[in-house]
């Protein structure tokens, strides 16, 4: 079956964007297919987004938007009703998730930053929830009293108000760049040939397809709440937002 060709993808355009119209271009089992969704698609260990697509004279709720045929794919509840193909629609997020997912993948960006920076580690791995994650590194070490300095940094940090700016380029200049090297950027398929890269200007520099907040002043405090070995140079700091964006009740 072929697929259901071009998405224009509106999450990484936009993070702060929550609804977008639509038109449904093939529904399958389990969910269905848009031209244009404002849905992020779970990857790079960021989740999906959740939320709700309507449609004149009906709704579904969307549980998960993962990839399929490379492109978002919007899981919705089980025994849902769904819009025909053709059909003209308009996705909805959940936005208080989504913001807080944000926040999250911004405060891990200034983690490795920190940590790179400070201790020469480079990421392992790492994986994230909404408002909880955690991050591996080519560490000799791991111990309480260090991810107690690590929070302490880190928090003096991001209420610095690093700005955060996105590139495109092009991926044999990608290549050239040490930062984007030490964050494994040539793992990136072949046939990607325009790497997108989030910069938090003066503290990180990664590639990477998520959604982040415009400055780390949006992130609030950050707390490390546990400090593991996951093997020899290999080891993991977890986190947490410790409270609601600043400004924000």
């Amino acid at each position: 079956m072929a697929g259901p060709g071009p998405v224009e993808e509106l999450a990484p355009k936009d993070s702060y964007l929550s609804h977008a119209e639509g038109c449904v271009v093939e529904v399958a089992d389990g969910g269905l297919y848009l031209d244009r969704t404002v849905f992020y698609a779970r990857g790079g260990g960021q989740p999906g987004d959740v939320g709700t697509i309507t449609w004149d004279g009906g709704s579904c709720s969307v549980i998960d938007t993962i990839r399929k045929k490379g492109v978002p794919f919007h899981v919705v509840a089980e025994g849902s009703a769904l819009p025909d193909p053709g059909t003209p629609v308009e996705g909805v997020i959940d936005w208080e998730r989504r913001y807080l997912t944000m926040r999250t993948h911004t405060a891990l960006h200034g983690l490795t930053g920190v940590v790179y920076r400070d201790f020469g580690a480079k990421v392992t791995g790492g994986n994230m929830g909404p408002g909880e994650a955690r991050m591996d590194f080519e560490l000799g070490s791991m111990s309480k009293e260090f991810g107690r300095e690590v929070e302490r940094v880190l928090n003096e940090e991001l209420i610095k108000g690093y700005p955060t700016e996105i590139i495109v380029m092009a991926r044999e200049i990608a290549l050239q760049d040490p930062d984007l090297i030490r964050t494994k950027v040539n793992l990136i398929p072949e046939f990607v040939k325009e790497i997108r890269v989030v910069d938090i200007k003066g503290l990180d520099r990664q590639a990477d397809g998520g959604t982040h907040v415009n400055s780390t002043l949006e992130v609030g405090r950050v707390e490390v709440v546990k400090t593991e070995s996951k093997g020899k140079a290999n080891k993991r700091l977890k986190i947490r937002l410790a409270g609601p964006a600043p400004g924000v009740d």
